[in-house]
């Protein structure tokens, strides 16, 4: 008991050591591990390390509640992660239960877990997004991941396990079971109610594995793609494989939302559907943005459609990526003549090494490396080109962007986005279908 409590002093004397040494780092953790994976805990939130073999009882509590416990005059219930987590417990019978104290908010907790390791220092900037084949617990628990000297470790945010929505404890208490007796209709309505949580909560799971997996947000810019992916999807699985399991999982389901020839030059089919749905224009100039230009292969296919429907018109597009590498390799793209679309090849030159675009079309672009979320200092623009972008934006980067397509647009300028997006409210109007979603500024 001595040595134990001596090991523990002396944990507890370097957590407050780490508290209150200056460092470099802005990001301190407590480590531990949970059924032999590594986790971590932001130390702002950890009051205290403490062992104890004894707990008081609490009946009719959830089955991870294993109690509460007389923390030197203060009750405080306690919590086996494990058990929250569905974990296996590596503890012997005989030995000590490691708890992390934690203070979320103005409440004390007690937190199960199998072995307390050490804290560790880290730069938030090296925090990746969370991913779900890193551990064995639900997505929406954790905070990211981080690797430091060697070893990986799952940052657990709980804040969000100790703040949980009341509809949501009444959730885990039904789980639980409260052994009264209901009937059989009663009975069937819960279940019922249970099948509709399941894929609720199945649902929610996927949008938050979209967002760290493929950095994909579902928001009104995607919804109803989103509702109708997820109908299809679940319509070949059980509710126990509705979740994205992976990256494998999550490729999949995104799989049918990317527009028609992405990363490629529009064909012919595709440009003929996108000039039929273009409005009529008799400006004698037009700008145009295009945003997420990759290598250049959708600018050019774009300009080349301009210049057969608009050939009065004088075009320029501003092309932009923030990918430096393929963007920088636009300028000087050589084609063979046969993965050259038709509509395109009026527009093409012979070289020593094989075709490429003729001056004037070069001369109609910009392509520039530029991130859209900084300030874009363009022109009052015609077309706002934006295919399968927004999407893949935080939900609040993604009102930026459309705030800004209203600011630089033009009366009855033209948004293209992707065949899956769509622009809700009453600034904008839908002026065709898939495969070609266009928008009108009213």
């Amino acid at each position: 008991m001595a040595a134990v409590m001596k090991d523990l002093a002396q944990l507890n004397a370097e957590l407050q050591e780490q508290k209150e040494r200056v460092d470099n780092v802005d990001f301190k953790m407590i480590t531990f591990s949970l059924s032999g994976k590594d986790y971590g805990v932001d130390i702002m939130n950890v009051k205290e390390i403490a062992k104890a073999d004894k707990f008081t009882f609490v009946p009719n509590a959830a089955s991870f509640v294993r109690g509460v416990y007389n923390l030197r005059g203060d009750i405080i219930p306690i919590i086996d992660l494990r058990k929250f987590f569905h974990l296996p417990a590596e503890k012997k019978t005989d030995e000590w239960e490691n708890m992390l104290i934690l203070r979320i908010h103005e409440q004390v907790y007690g937190t199960i877990v199998d072995k307390i390791d050490k804290v560790v220092g880290i730069n938030s900037d090296t925090i990746q997004p969370p991913h779900p084949i890193f551990g064995d617990i639900n997505i929406k628990y954790i905070n990211g991941v981080v690797e430091k000297l060697g070893e990986l470790y799952i940052i657990l945010d709980v804040i969000r396990i100790f703040s949980q929505k009341e509809e949501e404890k009444a959730k885990t208490r039904a789980a639980e079971g409260s052994g009264e007796y209901f009937p059989p209709a009663a009975q069937a309505q819960q279940v019922e109610a249970r099948s509709s949580a399941v894929v609720d909560s199945a649902m929610e799971f996927v949008k938050e594995s979209l967002l760290a997996l493929k950095r994909f947000a579902v928001t009104d810019y995607n919804g109803t793609w989103f509702a109708r992916r997820f109908a299809e999807w679940g319509a070949t699985r059980t509710p126990d494989t509705l979740q994205l399991q992976g990256a494998t999982d999550a490729d999949e389901f995104i799989t049918p939302f990317y527009s028609p020839c992405s990363g490629t030059f529009w064909d012919d089919e595709y440009a003929g559907q996108v000039e039929k749905a273009l409005p009529e224009m008799n400006a004698p100039s037009l700008q145009v943005w295009n945003i997420g230009c990759g290598k250049g292969y959708e600018s050019f296919s774009f300009i080349c459609i301009l210049k057969n429907k608009y050939p009065n018109s004088k075009i320029k597009v501003w092309a932009n990526d923030s990918d430096i590498m393929a963007i920088s390799q636009a300028t000087n793209m050589v084609f063979d003549l046969d993965e050259v679309p038709e509509y395109c090849r009026p527009y093409m030159v012979s070289g020593r090494n094989g075709y490429s675009f003729n001056q004037e079309i070069k001369d109609t672009v910009i392509f520039e490396y530029h991130d859209v979320l900084n300030g874009n200092s363009l022109p009052e623009l015609d077309i706002i080109l934006a295919r399968d972008v927004i999407s893949f934006f935080s939900a609040a980067d993604q009102d930026k962007m459309v705030m800004e397509f209203e600011e630089k647009i033009k009366s009855r300028g033209v948004v293209i986005l992707g065949k899956n997006e769509e622009l809700p409210g009453t600034v904008w109007r839908n002026a065709s279908a898939e495969p070609v979603s266009i928008f009108y500024n009213t």
